[in-house]
Parts: C-alpha cells; sequence; structure tokens
C-alpha cells in the first residue's frame, strides 16, 4: 500500500492536517516532512519502537544517534546543560537555521544533535508533536538527501505513516554540524553555512548592558562602547531592558548627549532581555543590583559573567548604594549629562580590560 500524501501550503498550511500527522508521531508513527535544508523523516525520539523502525528503514548503524529538532530557540536548555556562550551566539546568529549543534546530552556522557529549522511545517510539526522528535534527513543512509516528497517516497513509499509534500526544499544541501562538546570547536559537517562563518560568530567577544526600558542608561553605554570599539571586529555590543514590551526609541535627551558626543543613537530600538541574549553574552553590565537580580532570576548560570557597571568607575564610592546608577528618565538635561559621565569612566575602564 502506497503511504499517504498529504499536501500542505508551505506558508500557511493547514493545521489540522499537522495536527494529524503530530499525533502519529506521538503514537509511535513515522511521517516525511518538509524542511528548508531537505526532507526528513521525524519519528518520537522516546519511542525505542520507533527509532528501531527508522534505524531499519535508514539502514543507519547503532552507534550514529539521530538529531532532534526543535520549534524554539530556548527549547536547547531541554537537551543539554552547557552554559558556553559559544552555543547561544550560534543559536542566535543561525537558528531558525541551516545549523546543527552538537552539544553535552543533559543528564549523561554522551552528546546530542540539536537544530531548529527554517520551515513553518516542520515547526508546526516539531511544536504540535509535543516530544522529543528525532528527524533525520529521508533518504537511505549514503544517499542523496531528498528535496521533494517524490524523491522521500522513491526509498520509503509504503513504508511510514504519511508524507508530507510541502513543494522544493529551497536550501537543497543538509546543514552545517558543529561539534561544540570541546574546548576547540570544530564542524563536522561543512553545509549551506560556511566553516568561516561558524567561526567569525564564535569568535567574537558579546557584551551586553542592561537596564530597565533600555531607551537611556544602557543605550548610553552600549553606543560608547561601540564608539571606543569601531576598530575592534571582534567585539559585538548589544543591550536590552527588562521592562520592554514594545520595541521603542532611544529618549530625546538621551540621543541628544550622546550626539554631543559625536554619536548618532536616533535609530536604536529597545529590545527585551530574553535567555539567548543573556546565554550568549561573555560579560553583562547591570545598571542596578535590582536588575543584576532580574537577569539571575531569568538564567541563574550567567552569574559568572554579570556586574554592576559602576564597579568599574574611577568614581570612589563610600556606601554600597553609589554602585546603582540612577535613572535620569524624566529628570532635567543635566541629570542625562551626569549620567552619561558617569558611564562614561566606566566605559573607558571596560575598554582597557577587553
Amino acid at each position: 500500500m502506497n503511504t499517504k500524501v498529504i499536501k500542505l501550503h508551505p506558508q500557511f498550511p493547514d493545521l489540522k492536517e499537522i495536527n494529524t500527522c503530530a499525533k502519529i508521531i506521538r503514537n509511535g508513527g513515522l511521517v516525511i516532512f518538509p524542511t528548508e535544508t531537505v526532507y526528513g523523516i521525524a519519528a518520537d525520539n522516546t519511542n525505542e519502537q520507533a527509532i528501531k523502525r527508522l534505524r531499519e528503514l535508514k539502514k543507519r548503524p547503532d552507534n550514529k544517534p539521530f538529531s532532534v529538532l526543535i520549534s524554539q530557540r530556548g527549547l536547547i536548555t531541554n537537551y543539554t546543560n552547557s552554559t558556553d556562550p559559544r552555543i547561544y551566539k550560534l543559536i542566535d546568529a543561525f537558528w531558525p537555521g541551516p545549523v546543527t549543534l552538537v552539544v553535552p546530552a543533559k543528564e549523561s556522557d554522551k552528546t546530542i544533535g540539536v537544530r531548529m529549522p527554517d520551515n513553518v511545517i516542520a515547526l508546526r510539526l516539531m511544536a504540535e508533536s509535543q516530544c522529543p522528535v528525532a528527524a533525520p534527513s529521508a533518504n537511505i543512509s549514503g544517499k542523496k538527501a531528498p528535496v521533494t516528497c517524490e524523491e522521500a517516497l522513491e526509498d520509503f513509499n509504503g513504508l511510514v505513516d504519511v508524507a508530507i509534500d510541502g513543494g522544493e526544499a529551497p536550501i537543497g544541501k543538509g546543514s552545517t554540524v558543529v561539534d561544540m562538546t570541546k574546548k576547540e570547536i570544530s564542524v563536522l559537517r561543512e553545509g549551506v553555512i560556511a566553516r568561516e562563518e561558524i567561526e567569525n560568530v564564535v569568535r567574537k567577544k558579546n557584551i551586553l548592558f542592561v537596564c530597565t526600558g533600555n531607551s537611556c542608561r544602557s543605550v548610553m553605554a552600549d553606543y560608547l562602547l561601540k564608539n571606543y570599539t569601531k576598530d575592534m571586529d571582534y567585539v559585538e555590543v548589544e543591550s536590552a531592558g527588562t521592562s520592554v514590551f514594545l520595541h521603542s526609541t532611544a529618549s530625546a535627551e538621551t540621543v541628544s548627549v550622546l550626539r554631543e558626543e559625536e554619536i548618532d543613537a536616533s535609530k536604536h530600538l529597545s529590545q527585551p532581555i530574553n535567555s539567548i541574549l543573556l546565554r550568549k553574552a561573555d560579560l553583562i553590565f547591570v545598571m542596578t543590583r535590582a536588575h543584576r537580580g532580574q537577569v539571575l532570576e531569568r538564567v541563574p548560570a550567567v552569574e559568572k559573567r554579570v556586574y554592576l557597571l559602576k564597579e568599574f568607575a574611577n568614581i570612589p564610592a563610600s556606601f554600597e548604594t553609589d554602585l546603582d546608577i540612577p535613572d535620569p528618565i524624566g529628570q532635567s538635561r543635566e541629570a542625562y549629562r551626569e549620567c552619561l559621565l558617569i558611564i562614561k569612566e566606566c566605559i573607558k575602564k571596560i575598554v582597557q580590560l577587553i
């Protein structure tokens, strides 16, 4: 009997059909589906019988594990306890997209490959499956990976439970596989993302400034440091806020006092802190102890990378409260200038340490 084929629009798939396919995966079945790279076969990675069946179909040796696909970047923490910022730099740069990261597996001494595909059908299928999904390419091991549903069924017609036809895979080439389990990362397979691109992302030193609204203090620090390090291509500087709900520009006063430093921050857009931003940062500078608490409440693992910015100022602090940089929002232009001067002293010290 031929495998049932469900044809879906690549951008606006029928969610009812995806839910049907997801249920098949949860119940131990195998589903062919599209990604942006090639077509894959999905199976519940926790179901021994499903994985055994998948291995037999692909003629894949037992010592070669399957990678899993996820629907959200933050779900990487379901599979690894690693706090290596290089992992999150690559996630931030390339996910969703054609990069598979091999990371130390959670609660074991093994490794696991994880990827977030850039394909609407694949992402919906992963999300609705509600289980870890193993998803190798839909071909017998050693053969060319398929870029259409028809090609995938050449080997597996009648052997899988259902196949989703979402059109031709636009990239048509496997993902780049990067081993993140050792001190020196290595590219195990170079796909559409070149080795040089991977190395350029990983080598950058990422510095993150955090305040409340990402419209005043963290913006000043962000743009001052960018100005001081504009000739250092290995430094990446960002800023974010603990209470940002809508993207907004920097305050008019912040833009004005930075302009006095011949720095243009008029195109700045605020962004909220998130786990990826925090985990990828090599150094995180906060404006107050409350901000530090909010960062660590979100991601406790970054504790050793979080500093109060004013700790780096050449300003004597006679009281502990002096280590907080006050928010100038709603105050006079002079208050903004004073805030900028304090932050500038801190940034000068940080530049010496980079």
